[in-house]
């Protein structure tokens, strides 16, 4: 279908700010201004591992019931994408629709994972009663939000995915009628916030029947220790066996975990999920040049490598957009890539090694899209 379809009209309002994200808000409108299409777009960083780049996020994508199945959605995604294109170079969708993103150059570019810790392994390593208070943890004002932004930047500066946090941050879920919002612990040493645990907003009247903690960040393995105690003294007094920590297994808190004893669940969606699509291939490599030259250790004018970077950045190697995205953001490996099919020539293959080692290694984390850096 044309995207200049008759009696519709395609607008833009921008510069609006939902919790604490610049939201530009893209609608298709008939001639009378009768609503028929809409999506968000919005505004953050993120990284791609130490180097964070500006990028604009999809959501809130929906149409009116009269007008579906007449490609409205499809005409209102190009555009949106058009003009997303004259801002940043990369874009990101965090909840995909399964089997149609694709086709707008959108692929799956995060697994999805999540610590399971059962209750009484966290009180053998404790070697304390449960039902025992953990000393200096309380719960949060406003006040403790600059800390909690610079303790999740800090942890998490390598890590591709998570948004660079700014000081105005904040998207805890507020409280309104019959939903609580964000409960947060924070642990206070010495007079300061040493770590801080984000647990998931429910209802009013929701069964008590599981715990989740979207975010538990940390300075040191002895304060993720003790909100691991504190949380699993919350499940004690609600009997639960067992809790949900949103965190990568090769973060601080879930080296602590996994020292305690625990389960990572991750899954790779086929489909939908947390998706990216590069806009504008040249700049964002250039963009990224830092950060490849962190992950190769060249720090210096190098003929082999300048010519790699030139193949890389004109589409000369892995000249899918889609493979070379997932490569960057850690989701694929170099050995991913040949198993696709897309063979690396061996002048290069030592420097793609380095470049796209995918997660776990001394230069790149595991990427993960934290919870509250999703939209």
């Amino acid at each position: 279908m044309s995207d200049h379809v008759p009696g519709v009209a395609y607008t833009e309002l921008a510069d609006q700010e939902v919790r604490s994200l610049r939201v530009r808000y893209c609608r298709l409108r008939t001639a009378g201004g009768e609503p028929v299409a809409e999506l968000e777009v919005l505004s953050f960083r993120l990284r791609f591992g130490a180097v964070a780049v500006a990028a604009e996020g999809i959501g809130g994508v929906e149409t009116q019931p009269e007008f579906r199945r007449q490609g409205h959605m499809s005409r209102l995604l190009r555009q949106a994408l058009a003009g997303m294109a004259q801002r940043v170079d990369v874009a990101f969708v965090s909840d995909g629709i399964e089997g149609v993103y694709e086709r707008f150059g959108f692929v799956g570019a995060v697994a999805e994972g999540h610590l399971v810790i059962p209750v009484r392994n966290v009180e053998q390593a404790a070697g304390d009663d449960l039902g025992t208070a953990v000393p200096g943890i309380r719960g949060s004002s406003p006040a403790d939000l600059p800390a909690m932004i610079r303790m999740y930047n800090t942890a998490h500066a390598h890590r591709p995915w998570t948004h660079a946090r700014h000081a105005g941050w904040n998207r805890l879920i507020p409280q309104a009628t019959w939903k609580p919002g964000s409960q947060t612990l924070i642990l206070q040493t010495d007079g300061a916030a040493a770590g801080y645990a984000v647990l998931q907003g429910r209802a009013f009247g929701d069964p008590l029947g599981s715990l989740t903690v979207d975010e538990l960040v940390a300075e040191n393995a002895a304060a993720a220790r003790l909100l691991l105690i504190a949380i699993a003294r919350l499940c004690w007094k609600r009997r639960l066996s067992e809790f949900t920590v949103r965190e990568p297994a090769d973060s601080l808190t879930g080296r602590v975990a996994r020292h305690m004893g625990c389960t990572y669940q991750q899954r790779y969606p086929p489909s939908g999920g947390m998706m990216a699509a590069i806009l504008n291939r040249s700049s964002l490599v250039r963009s990224l040049e830092p950060e490849l030259r962190r992950r190769a250790a060249v720090q210096q004018s190098d003929k082999d490598y300048d010519k790699a970077f030139d193949a890389l950045r004109r589409g000369d190697l892995f000249p899918d957009d889609k493979a070379l995205i997932r490569l960057l953001l850690g989701y694929w490996s170099t050995g991913d890539a040949d198993v696709h099919g897309m063979s690396v020539p061996e002048r290069y293959r030592d420097l793609c090694n380095a470049w796209f080692p995918r997660g776990g290694t001394q230069s790149l984390s595991t990427p993960y899209a934290h919870r509250l850096d999703r939209y």
